[in-house]
């Protein structure tokens, strides 16, 4: 490990000016790639004193043997170069974001000297176009069959194709007039070239002047009586509109845009994004990341635009002169964006850091003006709204498989033992949470995982009763009473005794019932956490202690992930990319759903509540007859006692009191 000292260069030494810089370690390996507006202000922040710089990035300067940089003339330069370099080096201290899924892409290779359609899963070939990505292969396949009725483009590989060249027979696509066999000179190269180029242009977006001119290719030939060729046009017409129906449109306009939504958490991250072609969706793509260094939620969204921005191609000087020239024009004619090119709208959810540079930089690369915003309202910020819903399930999708998978569970299990001086990996983990609204209806939550999964049948909520049996002041309060209930429930099945809890429900003794099933609360737990910080911790202990139950106890603050330990001044800081952590924090998070469930369906049962739940004697059964005799409340009001008494199940007495109930102010209620 490295002294940050030995290395650390001058202050004198280091220009002001813009620029890119890179660390390397004792071998000379670019270990961290960073540009900054004032190298000079950055560079010394790296070497201030260890304790103040975020654990990974202490890390990466005692890891550094040297320091280099590069100035360059503007914050454009110093963006551009330094994504160069983090792909040249892939360094290891650089945050990355990566595809959730390796996404299929539709690739025409005009490259070629006889363009081929083909599915791809890697959308790097110069010279090839690309369309996507799409979430699934079969509805790239689907499409390319539909599109080689109107434009017979090749689809065969190099070695089938020159195979038929060498026996002057086509493929069977050739016979059914689905390829247009340039291989035995059915179609000219530059007749094959410019049916390559008519499907480019619809995927791009430009599909009404195609549909017109196919239509009125139909129309003609139906005029001149050639019904079999109007009947093929017009199924070929048929075909292209099934295509766009899939791409549903989405914004009326015309829009050409990428929209991004960003969803994190305080260990990860999770983009989506829409490639929005003509007002359709052409193309979906996620991203994962880790927060290893506490970036903002804007950082990492400037982040991710110079990563996949960085990969496109610039827009050649023919073609930005015809973009130019579009900016006025009408929708149908407008030249529309490729999805593996920069859009003149960029539509996101958190606007990034240096939104001017990132944006001047966006515009150089397309070769007109690009505008970055986050929508307000409008269809624009409902689809937003539909990306950001994506992401949170990618985020989600993210998590499960993590906790999901095997090796990462015995790993988390074993690091909580050893993080915690547990004697054994705790196999029985139970998690409590608070829900409630401005302290009303407060509902408290218990959900379990053993072996490190959810065991969703052992979760259980607790509605909070307090003293008064209208809640507690406080959560911690509530979170007394909650592991009171469940420790003493505990206890007395673990010592055999019959008795019920504070909701009046009945329980047996024992740790099976009479069909041998487990008793919902018969099993100890090896480790409670609860949702909160030191105060939380040190009240739930107090609540178990005075109940004798000796079973370690954590808790789990939100802001910063600390775990606070009962009686300890200091948090544990477990490290952010460590197995144990994620466990916690999907227990933590699960806990609060479940508890959020709860208390939204308690309080949707007091809304419900009817003057009828107030009267003794009157329960379900007998508020249902009232109510399918009469008809509604109002009803039973205006009767008399003796109507009511008629009601199956009611009497005379019964009714009497419905009557007074409802009629407190009427002088015969005395």
């Amino acid at each position: 490990m490295a002294d940050p000292s030995t290395y650390r260069p001058k202050t004198s030494e280091i220009p002001t000016d813009p620029g890119v810089y890179r660390f390397r370690d004792e071998q000379g390996v670019v270990i961290y790639v960073g540009k900054a507006k004032n190298l000079r202000a950055r560079l010394t922040n790296y070497f201030q004193d260890l304790a103040n710089l975020h654990p990974r990035t202490q890390k990466m300067v005692t890891t550094a043997a040297s320091v280099q940089w590069t100035v360059v003339r503007n914050e454009i330069e110093a963006l551009t170069l330094e994504f160069t370099w983090i792909k040249e080096f892939n360094p290891r201290f650089n945050v990355m974001f990566k595809d959730d899924k390796s996404y299929p892409y539709l690739a025409v290779s005009m490259g070629e000297r006889f363009p081929r359609v083909q599915v791809t899963r890697e959308a790097r070939k110069k010279d090839t176009r690309y369309f996507g990505p799409y979430t699934k292969v079969w509805a790239i396949r689907d499409t390319i069959e539909l599109l080689i009725r109107v434009f017979p483009v090749r689809t065969c590989s190099a070695g089938v194709f020159r195979r038929a060249q060498a026996q002057g027979r086509p493929c069977l696509l050739g016979y059914i007039d689905k390829c247009s066999a340039p291989c035995v000179g059915r179609t000219s190269q530059a007749q094959h070239r410019a049916l390559a180029q008519s499907m480019c242009d619809f995927l791009e977006g430009k599909a009404s002047p195609i549909l017109r001119q196919v239509e009125s290719e139909m129309r003609q030939a139906s005029a001149e009586l050639d019904f079999e060729t109007a009947a093929k046009k017009r199924d070929d017409l048929r075909a292209l509109e099934t295509v766009l129906e899939r791409n549903t449109m989405v914004l009326n306009d015309g829009t050409d845009a990428d929209i991004f939504a960003l969803v994190s958490d305080e260990l990860d991250a999770a983009v989506h994004v829409f490639h929005v072609r003509g007002g359709r969706i052409r193309g979906t793509r996620g991203w994962v990341v880790s927060r290893d260094d506490d970036a903002s939620e804007a950082e990492l969204m400037a982040r991710l635009f110079e990563q996949i921005y960085s990969e496109l191609p610039d827009v050649p000087e023919g073609r930005k002169r015809r973009i130019e020239q579009a900016q006025a024009v009408s929708v149908d004619d407008v030249i529309h964006t490729p999805t593996r090119a920069v859009p003149r709208e960029i539509l996101v959810s958190v606007m990034p850091t240096e939104r001017g540079t990132i944006a001047e930089w966006l515009s150089e690369k397309r070769g007109a003006a690009v505008d970055i915003h986050v929508p307000k309202r409008g269809p624009k910020a409902q689809l937003l709204e539909t990306v950001k819903e994506n992401a949170k399930q990618a985020l989600l999708l993210h998590k499960t498989r993590r906790s999901g998978d095997l090796a990462q569970r015995g790993q988390a299990l074993d690091e909580l033992a050893e993080y915690l001086d547990l004697p054994a990996s705790p196999l029985r983990i139970e998690c409590y949470d608070i829900s409630h609204t401005q302290g009303q209806l407060q509902v408290g939550s218990m959900v379990v995982f053993e072996d490190g999964v959810p065991r969703k049948d052992a979760y259980r909520h607790f509605n909070i009763h307090g003293e008064n049996g209208e809640g507690t002041p406080d959560d911690t309060s509530a979170m007394d009473e909650v592991l009171r209930r469940r420790f003493r429930r505990l206890l007395a099945e673990e010592n055999g005794e019959d008795g019920e809890d504070e909701e009046g429900i009945a329980f047996e003794s024992g740790p099976v019932d009479a069909n041998g099933r487990p008793r919902r609360f018969s099993y100890r737990p090896d480790l409670v956490v609860v949702d909160g910080g030191l105060p939380q911790v040190n009240a739930a202990r107090d609540a178990l202690d005075s109940m004798g139950i000796d079973i370690p106890l954590i808790g789990l603050a939100k802001r910063l992930e600390e775990v606070w330990i009962p009686g300890e001044e200091f948090p544990l800081i477990f490290p952010r990319t460590s197995a144990a952590l994620y466990m916690l924090q999907y227990l933590r998070d699960e806990s609060h759903r479940f508890a959020i469930i709860a208390h939204r369906k308690r309080r949707a049962k007091n809304q419900q509540r009817s003057v009828l739940d107030g009267i003794a004697g009157v329960g379900p059964s007998r508020q249902k007859a009232l109510l399918r005799h009469f008809g509604s409340v109002k009803k039973i009001r205006e009767s008399t006692p003796e109507q009511i008494a008629e009601v199956n199940g009611i009497g005379p007495s019964l009714g009497s009191v419905i009557w007074q109930a409802l009629n407190p102010d009427s002088p015969l209620s005395s």
